[in-house]
């Protein structure tokens, strides 16, 4: 309901409100495909696993050792223990390095 009779009502609105709502409406285009590109990336990088690392079929550590640590490299598995040695494995599981790293107390 209006005070204004029919024929009075703007049909158009202002430049500067025009500018205005073409503003928001590009700003909501924008935001949209700016969350499907978001979704779209984690959907790629999550959906494809990481390959885990090839693990030798046995690995023999030295008598009163305990592994304390394991990493991974490409063609070998390093093993800290608890003795505080690196003990270096080929992908056979042959011990093919040790180094000490100090005692057993971290010294």
């Amino acid at each position: 309901m209006s005070d204004l009779p029919d024929d009075d009502l703007p049909t158009t609105l202002p430049p500067d409100l025009r500018f205005l709502k073409l503003l928001v409406t590009v700003l909501a285009g924008v935001m949209i495909v700016g969350l499907v590109a978001i979704v779209a990336l984690l959907v790629i990088r999550l959906r494809a696993p990481s390959p885990l690392p090839q693990l030798p079929p046995a690995i023999t550590l030295p008598a009163g050792a305990q592994a304390e640590a394991v990493t991974f490299a490409r063609s070998y598995t390093v093993v800290v223990t608890n003795q505080g040695e690196v003990l270096v494995f080929d992908k056979a599981g042959k011990q093919v390095g040790q180094v000490p790293i100090g005692g057993a107390d971290g010294n």
